[in-house]
């Protein structure tokens, strides 16, 4: 999946695996690529507000994991306004 940055000249953001230099080529544009490390002391201060109560999720939409393509299609639209989520019982 890709997100247009809001400027052409600004480039595209790749979200997701192996988003590939092939694309931005093929749409003319610069590839940025991010790297996120892992903070132990942040994700620790996130449960502790979550098992406190101050901290909820907004989820936009559930579907069934048997329609998790109509799920993916749904995320894919940028107009999400929370969480995606599959429901698997």
């Amino acid at each position: 999946m890709w997100h247009r940055l809001d400027r052409r000249d600004a480039g595209i953001l790749p979200i997701g695996i192996d988003a590939g230099a092939r694309k931005a080529a093929e749409l003319g544009v610069r590839l940025a690529p991010m790297l996120v490390e892992a903070d132990p002391s942040g994700m620790l201060a996130i449960a502790a507000l979550a098992e406190e109560g101050k901290l909820r999720a907004h989820i936009d939409a559930t579907f069934p994991l048997a329609e998790a393509a109509k799920a993916h299609t749904h995320g894919e639209t940028g107009r999400t306004t929370g969480k995606v989520v599959l429901v698997v019982r």
